[in-house]
């Protein structure tokens, strides 16, 4: 089995903040529209496991701009502006996942039944739709990193092919 390096973990943990991003926004809009207790429970504990995910695929992400710099086929301006956009997810994400972690906590405190406070809610829904634009603008520029590098429709020939 091949060594664990940056790039793969980062490829590999950034799905889970993006995921739980776009399953808890989903479940928040629902519980916005359906005024379930349920709803909003599940919405905002998706969103706590959210902020708390987002810091690993930060700093995967910031460990695999160093090991790739240098390879033939990767942009470096797409990597900083994927870095850049990254920044800005991180703040949001882990400000979403506070909003919800305090969220579900008064929830918890209340008598069964009853939804959060109005401005509450309010509060959740702007945030959480925020940070649901943030991370998918950071996750284009992400993909965009190999899937549409420039470099890739015409690959090196010759030596350039055989280095390890």
């Amino acid at each position: 089995m091949p060594p664990i390096t940056w790039p793969y973990a980062h490829v590999t943990l950034n799905h889970f903040p993006i995921i739980l991003m776009v399953v808890g926004t989903a479940a928040l809009i629902a519980a916005v529209i359906w005024r379930r207790r349920g709803l909003w429970l599940y919405a905002v504990a998706t969103l706590t496991l959210a902020g708390l995910s987002i810091y690993p695929a930060y700093l995967t992400g910031d460990q695999a701009a160093h090991v790739l710099r240098g390879t033939w086929y990767i942009v470096p301006s797409a990597v900083r502006e994927h870095d850049g956009a990254a920044g800005f997810a991180l703040v949001s994400v882990l400000i979403t996942g506070v909003v919800a972690a305090y969220t579900w906590w008064r929830m918890l405190r209340r008598e069964p039944g009853a939804l959060p406070p109005v401005w509450l809610r309010t509060t959740a829904l702007v945030v959480t739709l925020v940070t649901a634009a943030i991370v998918a603008r950071t996750a284009y520029l992400g993909g965009k990193i190999v899937i549409e590098s420039p470099k890739l429709a015409a690959p090196p020939t010759g030596p350039a092919l055989s280095q390890p």
